[in-house]
């Protein structure tokens, strides 16, 4: 994988939104059948396919601070998606009565087949998520936003990434001069009668009521038609930093948590990428660990559908602790 290199946007000190704690020990997370104290792990089964991720490419226009994937204008690890091959999974998910198509990056406004992928799914029926920073990309194509909207209405969902309901919380982790232009992209959209969501993250010690009250305040003072108490309209995400100790989780754990396996993303989505270097797109087993061969699932969604180990920090602080899912 690249390094990342910085762009003009790039922070200048550490982001807000960094996870406090003690380093991962090196016995953690490091087998896929056991956890570092010998106990079961616990795996998830693929219930049904509702969720297809087509990731478009790590390069962006931004390098914030703790991107998990580590986009930005320089990092090609995982390199544009094209047209062609995502047809084949569209295809493929056709048969599996899958639901959603997401796409995500990277910024997928920076993929030049992007809107042709996009149309694509469109066209086949299915309700389609695009996650974007809603910056100069993604304004380049308001024609051809615009134009699809009108044929295809709600079946459009267009998530934008604010990461706080403050100026100074989303530039910390984005950069300087990314408010203004984020919150303008936001507000184009909803202007036009867009579906819109926004994805936001809560600094260290802020609560979940405060903060949906706090971008309430926010939508209501910049007119977009967001219901902020609505989760899946703000998508307020827990970190992730997978140098930071988190524990593991046993096959115990769903009866200690009163949690199902059923609940966990990984039991209803997978994430097409293309490495760089390789030869064709992969499944991966979802849109948080794209570059570990542990979760490398095949070519195929046939081949990516067998059941998936926790066996890596996100797994435990984003999805099963965290209770998050990236899909709509």
């Amino acid at each position: 994988m690249n390094v990342r290199t910085k762009s003009r946007n790039a922070p200048t000190g550490p982001s807000p939104f960094q996870v406090a704690g003690a380093a991962l020990p090196a016995g953690k997370f490091s087998d896929p059948d056991v956890t570092a104290k010998g106990e079961a792990r616990a795996s998830v089964p693929l219930v049904k396919l509702e969720t297809l991720w087509l990731n478009t490419g790590t390069l962006c226009n931004l390098a914030c601070a703790t991107c998990y994937i580590e986009s930005s204008p320089t990092n090609d690890a995982l390199v544009y998606l094209a047209a062609d091959e995502a047809a084949r999974f569209l295809s493929e998910a056709e048969g599996l009565g899958t639901r959603e198509i997401g796409f995500t990056g990277g910024e997928p406004f920076m993929n030049p087949q992007f809107l042709a992928m996009l149309e694509d799914a469109l066209q086949r029926g299915f309700e389609v998520l695009v996650l974007t920073n809603a910056m100069k990309p993604m304004r380049r194509h308001e024609a051809a936003l615009l134009a699809l909207q009108e044929r295809f209405g709600s079946k459009l969902t267009l998530r934008v990434s604010l990461d706080h309901h403050t100026k100074a919380g989303h530039e910390g982790e984005r950069g300087p001069n990314t408010w203004d232009i984020g919150l303008g992209g936001l507000k184009w959209l909803s202007q036009n009668g867009f579906s819109i969501a926004v994805a936001g993250r809560l600094l260290p010690g802020e609560g979940m009521e405060d903060a949906r009250e706090a971008y309430a305040a926010l939508f209501d003072a910049e007119n977009i038609r967001i219901d902020a108490a609505d989760p899946s309209r703000l998508v307020l995400f827990p970190e992730m930093d997978a140098t930071k100790d988190i524990a593991e989780i046993t096959t115990d754990c769903w009866g200690i948590l009163g949690k199902s396996p059923e609940e966990v993303m990984c039991a209803s989505s997978r994430m097409v990428v293309h490495r760089k270097g390789e030869d064709r797109p992969s499944v991966a087993a979802c849109t948080l660990i794209p570059y570990d061969p542990g979760f490398d699932m095949g070519a195929t969604l046939e081949e990516a559908s067998g059941a998936i180990k926790l066996n890596h920090p996100h797994c435990a602080r984003f999805c099963v602790l965290g209770g998050a899912s990236c899909s709509g």
